[in-house]
């Protein structure tokens, strides 16, 4: 009966819906479809389209119609006087204004608009990379409970075998009572354990949905995560290192754009339609005028000059940033690739002793079958297996997550 409601137990246990197999690729294509985050960025470079369209607009010849209308009337010699007033006025004009513009003004003006949506381009890529990046490493840390949980249930499964013959062996006062009841302590731990990780599964599958935007309360298993380390492919085609190089055109077209706003601005208008006073032959008020504007700058108390400075003090940060970003950059990848190398070494190592420790358990599980090996000396070789197989599984998504992170650099 024990072995039965154990198996009952623990079907239970891997029951948790594992009817679907799910990759990595699924869920980061979820995550960048549901990213509102993302999707703003897509807006904001739309945006930028339309503003690239209304400037257009704005140095076409603009159109607009006036009507100005009012009466002063006289009573008995009282009221406005009429030199002033004319007595009223009367007027329905169409009128039309177009500014004249050189293409450099036009063109610094697009250009920056150009320069505004690498920016938010380029932020949405570096946005896209942190975004895989906790999709990746969730992925990986959900991964990793699959795994141990499986390997967990296996060793109960062991259990679950052995302790029938325990329970015969020591019926037979081949072992003691003790020894039994220790091995039964054994065995009720590793069931506690699996509860654990069962849980502790649950809990990170539902943050990888979570972080995704996935609405599904059903649990599926995983695939092996399909991670391989991405060439280093140099900091200056970094995306991080190519928001430097936007800024710095940017800087650089905000010196043209003050240097185009300081030039002449001539201005065309005309118009036409009825303008009358209605004080003598108002059936003949209609016409037209028309003429140029000018603007021409002299003397703004040096406010170009200091507009320059704070373009060369912005130059300055960028340059600082610049290169505290370099330093980081190469520190941050030669750490990673430390750590990833000691991972390796000591993933070799673990291994080597993992199968010490699976033969010594195969030698005691025939002796304990024989009632030929110690209780305590099973549970102690039985507890260094568990060990080095759960520190394999921690040190391989330890290798991943050292993968991802080393990868947030290099896309």
């Amino acid at each position: 009966m024990k072995l039965i409601f154990s198996i009952l137990f623990f079907f239970l246990i891997t029951t948790v819906a594992l009817s679907q197999t799910n990759k990595l690729d699924y869920y980061l294509d979820q995550a960048m479809q549901n990213s509102p985050l993302l999707k703003d960025y897509q807006n904001q470079q739309d945006l930028n389209r339309l503003d690239s369209l209304r400037i257009l607009a704005t140095y076409k010849p603009q159109v607009t119609g006036n009507s100005f209308n009012f009466y002063a009337p006289v009573a008995k010699g009282i009221g406005y006087d009429q030199i002033i007033t004319n007595g009223g006025n009367f007027s329905a004009l169409v009128g039309v204004n177009k500014t004249i513009v050189n293409k450099k003004n036009i063109g610094a003006q697009f250009e920056n608009l150009h320069l505004q949506n690498q920016s938010v381009a380029n932020t949405a890529k570096i946005s896209e990379q942190d975004l895989k990046k906790a999709i990746t490493a969730q992925y990986i840390t959900t991964y990793g409970d699959i795994q141990q949980l499986n390997f967990n249930k296996e060793v109960q499964t062991l259990l679950a075998k052995e302790e029938t013959i325990l329970k015969k062996l020591t019926e037979k006062n081949v072992y003691k009572q003790v020894d039994y009841l220790s091995f039964l302590v054994t065995q009720q731990q590793q069931e506690l354990l699996i509860k654990q990780l069962a849980i502790q599964f649950q809990n990170d599958y539902a943050m990888l949905n979570y972080l995704c935007g996935i609405i599904d309360t059903t649990t599926v298993t995983l695939e092996p995560p399909e991670i391989r380390l991405y060439q280093q492919p140099g900091i200056t085609n970094s995306v991080f290192f190519k928001q430097f190089e936007i800024d710095s055109l940017k800087l650089s077209n905000s010196r043209t754009l003050i240097d185009v706003s300081y030039k002449p601005k001539f201005n065309l208008f005309a118009d036409a339609g009825y303008l009358s006073s209605l004080a003598l032959n108002p059936y003949k008020n209609f016409g037209t005028s028309f003429g140029i504007s000018a603007q021409v700058p002299i003397y703004d108390g040096k406010q170009k000059k200091l507009q320059y400075s704070k373009i060369a003090i912005a130059e300055k940060n960028r340059l600082n940033y610049k290169s505290f970003f370099g330093s980081q950059y190469n520190q941050q990848i030669s750490q990673l690739t430390q750590q990833l190398n000691s991972t390796d070494e000591l993933i070799r190592d673990i291994n080597n002793q993992l199968k010490y420790s699976q033969s010594l358990i195969e030698v005691n599980e025939k002796l304990l079958e024989a009632g030929e090996v110690k209780i305590a000396d099973y549970i102690l070789a039985l507890g260094n297996y568990l060990n080095a197989k759960n520190l394999i599984t921690q040190n391989m998504v330890n290798r991943l997550q050292i993968i991802n992170q080393i990868n947030y650099w290099n896309r």
